[in-house]
């Protein structure tokens, strides 16, 4: 049978996920702010206690939240605590935010078509990390940003959004990274925002965006 999902079309409540500089969720957090986006961030949360994406939410006035690895005897127990807490605030809709750690399937399959994630590369190509590296590598002519929903397997779910950067020729690792960025920020907030004016349809492993 066919993968079949429609977005809901409601004010939703959307947690971040982030590791590190929280970029990404300034540019979300920017768009609700904007009202072009029919939701509110309840939730910012990180693996990591020093994470600059939480202390940019906490000045803010956003609830954030820590959960230490280390402290939980596996992944499945950790994801499960942090599944437990976003389930506690009613969460409809997870961004992963440059969060960087691998995801149990469990806590894929327990969220799956309500969790997203943004990688700067146009996938396929490219999956996992040092991207740009491999881009320069490898000798492409454009690269990009992909919006993309969850699955267990890394980088691999249905493409939401794209954008294309053409790769430069005196480009470094630094300077791709940077024009990428700048195109991450301008589709992940579209992304969310067509998702809760529920005009985002999954048929098998195509996202269709519906006028």
């Amino acid at each position: 049978m066919t993968e079949y999902f429609r977005s809901p079309k409601k004010r939703g409540r959307i947690a971040v996920f982030l590791s590190g500089r929280g970029s990404n969720f300034l540019a979300i957090y920017e768009a609700v702010k904007a009202g072009k986006i029919n939701g509110d961030i309840v939730l910012v949360f990180s693996n990591k206690k020093e994470a600059r994406g939480l202390q940019l939410a906490q000045e803010r006035g956003l609830e954030t939240l820590y959960l230490n690895p280390k402290e939980f005897p596996s992944r499945e127990a950790y994801d499960e605590q942090v599944a437990a807490e976003v389930k506690k605030r009613k969460v409809d809709l997870i961004c992963l935010a440059g969060y960087m750690r691998i995801l149990t399937p469990g806590f894929c399959e327990e969220f799956k078509y309500r969790m997203m994630n943004i990688h700067p590369a146009l996938l396929p190509a490219f999956p996992g990390l040092h991207v740009q590296k491999k881009a320069l590598e490898w000798g492409v002519r454009y690269s990009g940003a992909t919006v993309h929903f969850v699955t267990p397997e890394v980088d691999m779910g249905p493409i939401i959004l794209q954008a294309v950067v053409p790769v430069k020729q005196d480009d470094t690792e630094e300077t791709l990274s940077d024009r990428i960025l700048q195109e991450e920020h301008r589709i992940y907030p579209e992304a969310v925002r067509l998702y809760f004016e529920g005009r985002l349809e999954v048929r098998g492993r195509r996202v269709f965006i519906l006028e």
